[in-house]
């Protein structure tokens, strides 16, 4: 069960899908223009939920909910997002036209700082803290996406998911180069691991997980990584299957090490 913090009543709400199997998604950025980094934040707590839902076997449908920016722009914010391992929205709409394009009403609504949902008659609404980023790469304007590598954009995307979804998100660039080492570090030991015999996922540690992810907490969900990345009394299989399982939701390319000449 996804359980996230409602804007409305400023505790946390249990998502119930209208729809048997389908989970209905509306990311809203109107102003992309001016939300820049928060926006490209709105697509990824959308894109962790709809893998959140994909994990527990549940169709996760998304749109892409604009204001009067124009389709170039917006273009450019996707782009963006794609870069940090964001599913691309199923399409786009304005207000009020989303559940056209859902099928029905939306289950959940992502939205940023400002943002006024008026068509939410239904689901969650929650709301994801403002990202301020210092020099990172990350820009302020949406047609103007981020300029770093692939693996400095998924790093990025490890530095915005260690803080609360629903709380601001402060990206200097010693965040981001941590995250940046991070990444390439567990890479590194996934490919290693990947050479031991395969054990399953510790109970307790999946216990865990679960919880982590169904609160999205993903912060939680990070810190279990280095805790076992560090941990000699798991198995180098079980860890294996441990990062493999938990990159799921986080979306970093874990396994992509694997296989290529140390």
């Amino acid at each position: 069960m996804l359980r996230l913090l409602d804007a409305r009543t400023g505790s946390h709400a249990e998502v119930k899908p209208a729809r048997t199997g389908l989970l209905r998604v509306c990311a809203h950025v109107p102003g992309a223009a001016r939300y820049g980094a928060t926006a490209l934040r709105v697509l990824l707590v959308a894109d962790l939920v709809a893998r959140v839902a994909e994990l527990g076997n549940l169709q996760a449908l998304t749109v892409l909910v604009t204001g009067d920016e124009s389709a170039d722009r917006v273009s450019a914010l996707e782009a963006a997002a794609g870069a940090l391992g964001i599913h691309p929205p199923a399409g786009r709409a304005r207000s009020g036209n989303a559940p056209a394009l859902l099928g029905g009403p939306a289950d959940i609504h992502v939205v940023s700082g400002g943002v006024e949902v008026h068509d939410a008659q239904s689901g969650v609404v929650t709301r994801v803290g403002d990202v301020h980023a210092h020099g990172t790469g990350v820009q302020g304007e949406a047609a103007d996406p981020l300029t770093a590598d692939e693996h400095d954009q998924l790093a990025v995307r490890l530095a915005l998911m260690a803080f609360p979804y629903y709380q601001p998100a402060d990206l200097t660039d010693g965040v981001v180069a941590d995250a940046r080492e991070t990444v390439r570090d567990w890479r590194r030991r996934v490919a290693r691991w990947a050479e031991s015999p395969s054990k399953p996922v510790p109970a307790h540690l999946a216990e865990t997980i679960r919880a982590a992810f169904g609160d999205l907490d993903t912060p939680s969900a990070v810190a279990l990584l280095h805790d076992v990345a560090h941990d000699d009394s798991v198995p180098a299989g079980a860890k294996f299957e441990t990062f493999v399982y938990v990159d799921r939701v986080l979306g970093l390319d874990l396994p992509s090490e694997i296989g290529k000449p140390a």
